[in-house]
């Protein structure tokens, strides 16, 4: 393994990169301990980086509740983006989905939606997000998939797609129901896969009201209206089994995080829990991004190839994460999987590992990618190559 150090390079990137301005007066290399949290669960994630800034039993299976909606969310945003169905596309709602008719759903959040109405997409789509509406879950579901337990497989499907290691859905709207559960962990990176994957449907959820069949009701998440932090979503969730859930994302400047609060004792206690992590996240943490998809990281000699160097780099944005005012400690040096690096090669190929320190501890790293193709070279190149690798291994780099 080829072990090469760039933090020079690095450097300059490091300068180039806006950082966020202190409010603190003095700066630690630690940040301060994250509040405790009065909450069965939660998480506190860094959106870019992907980064953990803290929690707690964040793997611990519980019930969902109308969490759950958001997988049931991203389902159909993905059925949109695909061309499956269309904002535009009326849907006539079904019996099962009549509150009146369906002992399940009377006393729970709802649109009030009746047998035969022919309501679009995108008015069931805002029931669902801003007033929780189960009943607008099951009409979505039921158009979507053609049943809701079909609805409920392709949720799992995605649940494996994600990668999520602790979550299964048994209904598509989170009314309590055996088997069902998922983890602080999961539902924050489903938070994530519903910015990054879906965003016209993401953004959705910072819409405070919505009024349908002259019912006028607010959205149940009421940091959207906090002055202390921008908030733009996602979810609330409530029931007996589950207590008191809260899923919340907020942004600022070029920073975006996403706390979980699950199994608090009280609606006002999720909101102020959830409030206290996202403070003390951006207080506390920045997010830069020192190499760019679209920037080489490295340029470096190729052997038996139609070009004799490569452009290395990252196949998409090295986001970090550091305790505020650190990035000008940051350093970074790259690791080749190889001794040298022979063709062909393919674009986004794996070659190594790009680390990034900070005081000399390894706190990220990055696969380190081919920029762009480099096809075998003729017979004669691939000839004095070898030649040249031989020269080059005896006498240096002077050969090469």
């Amino acid at each position: 393994m080829k072990k090469m150090s760039l933090s020079a390079t690095v450097k300059t990137l490091l300068l180039a990169t806006p950082v966020l301005l202190l409010t603190l007066t003095a700066r630690a290399e630690e940040a301060p301990a994250a509040p405790q949290i009065e909450a069965k669960a939660w998480i506190l994630l860094d959106y870019h980086s992907g980064k953990v800034l803290t929690e707690s039993h964040a793997d611990d299976r519980l019930d969902p509740a109308s969490l759950t909606k958001m997988m049931a969310t991203y389902v159909i945003g993905q059925a949109i983006k695909a061309g499956k169905i269309t904002n535009d596309d009326m849907v006539t709602v079904g019996k099962d989905a009549w509150a009146t008719g369906n002992p399940k759903l009377q006393g729970s959040s709802l649109m009030f939606l009746k047998p035969g109405d022919r309501i679009p997409v995108s008015e069931l789509n805002k029931g669902i997000i801003i007033q929780s509406g189960n009943d607008a879950s099951i009409a979505l579901a039921d158009y979507v998939a053609g049943s809701q337990d079909s609805f409920v497989s392709l949720m799992n499907n995605y649940v494996k797609a994600l990668g999520l290691q602790n979550t299964h859905f048994k209904t598509v709207h989170g009314l309590d129901s055996d088997g069902q559960y998922s983890t602080a962990r999961d539902m924050a990176l489903i938070g994530q896969a519903l910015i990054r994957d879906v965003p016209e449907e993401y953004a959705l959820h910072k819409e405070k009201e919505f009024t349908f069949n002259r019912i006028r009701q607010h959205n149940r998440n009421r940091l959207l209206w906090s002055t202390n932090l921008q908030v733009d979503g996602i979810k609330t969730g409530h029931t007996e089994g589950a207590g008191n859930n809260l899923v919340a994302s907020a942004v600022q400047g070029d920073q975006r995080l996403i706390s979980v609060v699950l199994g608090a004792a009280t609606d006002a206690v999720r909101f102020r829990e959830s409030e206290k992590l996202l403070t003390w996240g951006f207080r506390f943490y920045e997010t830069v991004t020192p190499i760019k998809a679209d920037k080489p990281f490295s340029t470096q000699r190729v052997w038996y190839g139609d070009k004799k160097e490569v452009n290395l780099g990252v196949a998409k944005d090295a986001a970090i994460t550091l305790p505020k005012g650190q990035i000008k400690n940051l350093k970074a040096s790259f690791t080749l999987n190889q001794p040298q690096l022979t063709a062909p090669l393919k674009k986004n190929q794996v070659v190594g590992n790009i680390d990034f320190q900070l005081n000399g501890k390894t706190i990220e790293q990055r696969p380190l990618v081919v920029m762009e193709e480099v096809k075998e070279g003729g017979f004669l190149n691939r000839i004095w190559d070898f030649v040249m690798m031989k020269m080059t291994g005896w006498f240096g780099k002077w050969f090469a």
